[in-house]
């Protein structure tokens, strides 16, 4: 699954808001708008990110 898309499903899933998912993934308020504009992220911050939803969703 493409990152944005990934991303964008949990936003709707979760509620958060974007600035705070990128805050809380990996630092970076601004992380979701930036894709949304073809940010293309390093693999390691895409890796950051899957983990980060994986274990969010494990958590609830």
């Amino acid at each position: 699954m493409h990152l944005l898309s990934m991303i964008e499903r949990y936003l709707s899933e979760s509620g958060i808001p974007p600035s705070r998912f990128g805050r809380d993934a990996v630092g970076d308020p601004g992380l979701v708008s930036t894709l949304r504009r073809g940010r293309e992220p390093r693999d390691s911050t895409v890796r950051r990110i899957a983990d980060y939803i994986r274990a969010a969703r494990a958590a609830r």
